[in-house]
């Protein structure tokens, strides 16, 4: 059981999950955290992760650092994916282990099973039939990170726990236009577009100075440089392009209630809580979701409603959807004590009122 003052070191800290699980940790009290960005630590340098633990010595390790993105990051830098989500992993859960810490929580993400997955998706569907073509590389890394935990729990005793978020948005997301994920991407298109249907060019430099698109000085281009490079990413002043049909269902839980799901389980589960009964010890991880979906199509409209955006919403069905259907199937987690709190609609206003102030 891990004390308040146990040290823990939350490796991707500033991140959305990462900053989510540390703030939780400091409101239940924990006051011995570490972090460090990835100027202070590069997480794929073998030998700067060794020095780390070998000055730090942490009693515990939450693994929230990865390297993600959404399904055009996913397809056009596969290598990155597999290279560096593998790096991160090999260093910071064999530092862990080579330092003796006890108690590790790796998080994956609900991309790791297969593409044809029954629905809802138990834990026990992993490496059953072929993967997402287009997020194949980044999910074989996470299954890699879960089979090295669970296999370190197996052969020495560690108590190492994976947990397989479903997708995630909350206060400090990512709404980069080409490497963010479906909801932040989609929320900050639509706020661009609004902006530009009012041709309300101070807003969108001011936005565009905060969060730069590659190429544009926002400060020195003219209205037109500006309304020219948003049509690249699908954004005009009557209409918004967006990829696929429409029609794939998705899974979307709040930040702040992953992070809750997270510290209750590095708190209050063992992997000998989930091999209780089980002859053949195998996909000892755990789905955190909400058990609830809807279409991205839907999505959208949730989305249109929070931001105001009265635009045409147009969708481009020759770019690739993914997963038709990614639901998890939460039972273990429900078992587990654990539901989530807050509901996707209120998420969702509560996403673009932090977008506004931030």
């Amino acid at each position: 059981m891990l004390q308040k003052t146990d040290k823990i070191y939350v490796a991707g800290h500033r991140g959305l999950v990462g900053s989510a699980i540390w703030r939780n940790l400091k409101e239940r009290g924990f006051t011995n955290l570490v972090g460090r960005t990835h100027a202070e630590l590069d997480l794929l340098d073998p030998v700067a992760v060794r020095d780390f633990f070998d000055k730090e010595r942490p009693a515990a390790v939450v693994l929230a650092a990865a390297h993600v993105g959404g399904i055009m990051a996913n397809s056009t830098y596969r290598a990155d994916f597999i290279y560096q989500n593998l790096q991160i992993q090999q260093n910071v859960i064999g530092e862990a282990w080579r330092h003796g810490v006890k108690k590790l929580l790796f998080l994956g993400s609900t991309c790791i099973y297969p593409r044809e997955a029954p629905q809802p998706i138990p834990e026990d569907a992993l490496l059953t039939s072929p993967l997402e073509y287009t997020n194949e590389p980044y999910a074989i890394a996470k299954i890699a990170g879960l089979k090295l935990c669970e296999s370190l729990n197996l052969q020495y005793g560690t108590d190492y726990i994976a947990v397989m978020p479903t997708n995630l948005y909350g206060p400090g997301d990512n709404f980069d236009l080409v490497n963010s994920h479906v909801l932040p991407a989609m929320m900050r298109k639509m706020h661009l577009a609004k902006l530009l249907s009012a041709g309300d060019f101070d807003a969108l430099r001011a936005d565009l100075r905060l969060r730069p698109i590659p190429g544009l000085d926002a400060a020195s281009a003219s209205e037109k440089e500006i309304a020219e490079a948003l049509t690249h990413f699908g954004i005009h002043p009557d209409r918004l392009d967006l990829w696929g049909s429409g029609r794939p269902l998705r899974e979307f839980l709040w930040s702040e209630d992953m992070a809750d799901a997270s510290v209750h389980i590095l708190l209050n589960i063992t992997f000998s809580d989930l091999t209780k009964d089980k002859a053949d010890i195998r996909n000892t991880h755990i789905n955190i979701g909400t058990g609830r979906e809807l279409t991205i199509a839907q999505l959208a409209e949730e989305i249109r409603r929070a931001v105001g955006f009265g635009g045409q919403i147009c969708w481009d069905a020759s770019k690739p959807d993914g997963t038709m259907r990614k639901l998890c199937d939460v039972s273990k987690l429900h078992s587990l004590g654990w539901h989530h709190k807050v509901e996707l609609n209120d998420g969702i206003t509560r996403l673009y009122d932090w977008y506004l102030q931030n």
